[in-house]
């Protein structure tokens, strides 16, 4: 499946139905969080049958149920930990919906996770992940002439990326990023706001997934 039509198929989703996820699966997720642990210096946890994280009041009120699995996305405190988090983070995210699982990001309305977390480390974000009850709904869109400088003239292969940057998610569907397209070159930047740098983090693996080419 091209990677834009795992995209345009995943939405956020909250409900779901507690079915197991299946052994193969399973592995398969740990086997990628592995390989972006390594490949980032973030220590991404996954948790199966763990429903205590979902079980509050906090999850409650942010309409999550049967939420049993989850992943922890775990870093060194700094200024890229949140951008780490958001791309390697997405990463699995579509990861899980090419498995026909569903997911969603979730910065606070959860209990406390069952992640370790070093002295030195902060938990950056969570996502919930399983068969989901419903499939979501796809967001609105900011005009695209807000997003990026050649809204109205630009390469079929920067018109994907950017087709792919409006099919990510971000925190209260904000969208508050820019990309700038110079010659060959493209840059990214995050605006001011709750968690625009992991959404910076997102977006950039959603482009770069799309196209193959670097967003700086």
């Amino acid at each position: 499946m091209d990677i834009l039509e795992v995209m345009k198929a995943r939405h956020s989703v909250r409900q779901y139905t507690g079915e197991e996820i299946e052994k193969d699966k399973r592995e398969a997720l740990v086997s990628l969080a592995q390989e972006c642990s390594k490949e980032s210096g973030l220590s991404i946890q996954i948790f199966f049958d763990e429903p205590k994280c979902f079980s509050g009041k906090i999850a409650h009120y942010g309409s999550f149920s049967n939420v049993e699995n989850y992943i922890a996305l775990v870093g060194k405190k700094g200024p890229d930990l949140e951008e780490k988090a958001g791309y390697y983070g997405e990463k699995m995210v579509l990861k899980a919906q090419k498995m026909g699982l569903s997911t969603c990001w979730v910065a606070l309305t959860h209990g406390k996770s069952q992640a370790k977390i070093d002295r030195d480390e902060k938990l950056a974000c969570i996502i919930s992940i399983g068969y989901g009850a419903n499939q979501g709904k796809p967001h609105r869109n900011r005009p695209l002439d807000q997003l990026c400088n050649c809204a109205s003239q630009m390469p079929d292969w920067f018109a994907r990326g950017m087709e792919a940057v409006l099919l990510a998610p971000t925190a209260m569907n904000q969208q508050k990023f820019y990309f700038t397209l110079e010659g060959e070159k493209v840059t990214v930047k995050a605006g001011r706001g709750f968690f625009t740098r992991l959404d910076l983090g997102i977006v950039k693996y959603h482009f770069e997934a799309a196209t193959g080419r670097k967003a700086e």
